[in-house]
């Protein structure tokens, strides 16, 4: 057996060990397997009241990484090597911050403070600042609804940085392609993928044949539609000949011409959707948000 791997026997007796000692039933305990991969460990943490996780060397500042996402006070009991040996130290995260994982490492966490569901259209003070003007969180609510993003998915976003970070917490065995050509977006969202612990993002400066070399192949495109978007059309369909799209824009000139160059690239079942949100601001009057135009299409 490799170093920092557990076999699903060793799996399942730790996770026995947990279910007697906290009284629970083993269903009511989640399992993350990070040895040897990179897997998005915060945002699973923030969402199960107790997770049960199998670390290794690969993750030496696990613990910090706990605390800096303000998992400070939670409990947490840990034990070294690859099987139950009755030395499990039980903590507070916050008391064990400077410690490295070296070692096979068993890491059990509760919260039961947590709300056990997934955030869609998250809140846009809780992303990192910068140039980037991000959607309303309604709007990017109904988005994520049209993505239909599943755990393994693979999907390209062009300028879509919020989006990319819930689509990211959705497809956690899959990869997730940002295409950011401007210096401070690209700063923008590095930042937002070490703030919310997600492994699974990848950013590339831009569709050329440099970058589709080393991306996988995309079964969805969200773009928010720009000069380039021909261009990124065309090159997108070369990497996968049956690329569904969603297309974003506020721009009518743009909406205008999508049903042309959807059928010059024999691009099918166009749907246009219109999104208005009207919200209140401080004096009780009504204000209403940019209504974007979100297009999808697919090559059958």
């Amino acid at each position: 057996m490799a170093k920092g791997c557990y076999s699903t026997d060793s799996i399942l007796r730790w996770m026995g060990y947990f279910a007697q000692e906290m009284g629970v039933s083993p269903e009511k305990i989640k399992l993350l397997d990070i040895c040897g991969k990179l897997k998005n460990v915060i945002p699973f943490v923030e969402t199960h009241k107790r997770v049960l996780i199998f670390a290794d060397e690969m993750h030496e500042d696990l613990f910090y990484d706990f605390w800096e996402a303000g998992f400070g006070e939670y409990d947490m009991w840990y034990g070294t090597g690859l099987e139950e040996s009755g030395q499990i130290k039980q903590v507070k995260i916050k008391e064990v911050i400077h410690k490295k994982i070296t070692e096979p490492t068993v890491i059990f966490i509760l919260n039961e403070k947590t709300r056990e569901s997934y955030r869609i259209g998250m809140k846009n003070e809780m992303f990192s600042k910068g140039p980037i003007k991000y959607v309303g969180h309604e709007i990017r609510a109904v988005i994520m609804s049209m993505l239909g993003v599943d755990s393994q998915d693979t999907i390209c976003l062009v300028d879509a940085e919020s989006i990319a970070i819930e689509a990211a917490f959705v497809a956690g065995d899959g990869t997730i392609i940002c295409v950011e050509n401007d210096k401070g977006a690209k700063e923008t969202m590095e930042d937002n993928v070490k703030q919310f612990g997600v492994h699974n993002v990848m950013i590339v400066p831009d569709l050329g044949p440099e970058s589709m070399e080393k991306i996988p192949v995309p079964r969805l495109s969200f773009i928010v539609a720009n000069k380039h978007l021909e261009e990124d059309i065309e090159r997108l369909l070369k990497k996968n000949p049956n690329m569904q799209f969603v297309i974003y824009t506020l721009e009518l000139d743009i909406l205008s011409g999508i049903k042309d160059l959807f059928a010059k690239y024999n691009i099918s079942n166009m749907e246009v959707t219109q999104i208005t949100v009207s919200k209140t601001d401080k004096n009780s009057v009504f204000v209403t948000q940019p209504s974007p135009w979100l297009i999808t299409g697919e090559v059958l």
